[in-house]
């Protein structure tokens, strides 16, 4: 049997991409802290499709030695692909924004991406069908005020990711690096990064993507020979392609 990971499924992109590689029949693994929102997917999951493996795990990837449990834990698995979606923001500037909150949030979106991310390299880069998905932003790509350090987050998410495909291209590995890049989406993130209890998407902002449109454009990604899956931060359309990144390849480099 072969597995799916989704880390941060409680909510949002994750959770709607669970329920995406659910109706493909995937059997998947569900990473998140809340574990009455992971059951509760587990429950959604099991009742469209009875005949999965629905693998519910809790963690706290702000914590090293969790990140470290995590794939520990997961090791009797075959996982075919690994989708690090687990992340969160802030809206302040730098001047002001609280200072353990950007440390969970440095933790969080890199340090654990990158654990991961080496990690799954490590076990499954010689393995055919095998994929590796990092969720990046919009603002992988470009900063805007009172989102300094996320976009700085991102940047890195999208270097890293980009980078490691490339790198494993030139190395001949069958496993595939792919980078999936949304804009604004109607999740819970501007409710965390703005420490708000409610926030409306519709009457605040003008475009945007449900999260469930946004798995279905990780399905895109996950089928496609592309390396990045990106929303126009203009247009709003999902766009395939190349590393935009530069990488001088070892086979052109002289």
């Amino acid at each position: 049997m072969k597995y799916t990971v989704i880390t941060g499924s409680s909510s949002g992109i994750g959770y709607e991409t669970a329920l995406a590689f659910a109706s493909r029949n995937k059997n998947v693994i569900l990473v998140a802290r809340r574990e009455a929102q992971l059951k509760a997917l587990k429950n959604e999951i099991l009742n469209m499709n009875a005949d999965l493996d629905v693998v519910i795990r809790t963690a706290d990837l702000s914590e090293s030695e969790q990140v470290h449990d995590l794939y520990e834990s997961l090791k009797e698995y075959e996982i075919e692909t690994w989708i690090n979606n687990a992340g969160f923001g802030n809206s302040a500037p730098v001047a002001e924004q609280a200072v353990k909150k950007i440390e969970k949030m440095l933790r969080v979106n890199v340090e654990a991406l990158t654990t991961l991310s080496t990690l799954y390299t490590h076990d499954y880069s010689g393995k055919e069908g095998t994929q590796l998905i990092n969720v990046s932003s919009d603002l992988g790509y470009r900063i805007v005020p009172n989102a300094v350090s996320f976009a700085a987050t991102k940047f890195y998410v999208s270097a890293f990711t980009e980078g490691l495909a490339q790198e494993l291209r030139d190395l001949d590995s069958p496993m595939k690096v792919k980078l999936l890049a949304p804009a604004m989406t109607e999740t819970e993130f501007v409710k965390t990064a703005r420490e708000l209890d409610e926030f409306s998407y519709s009457d605040n902002v003008q475009k945007y993507h449900t999260a469930k449109e946004m798995a279905h454009f990780m399905l895109e990604l996950y089928d496609s020979e592309k390396t990045v899956g990106k929303v126009n931060s203009e247009s709003y359309e999902f766009e395939l392609m190349d590393p935009i990144f530069p990488y001088t390849s070892k086979r052109t480099a002289k």
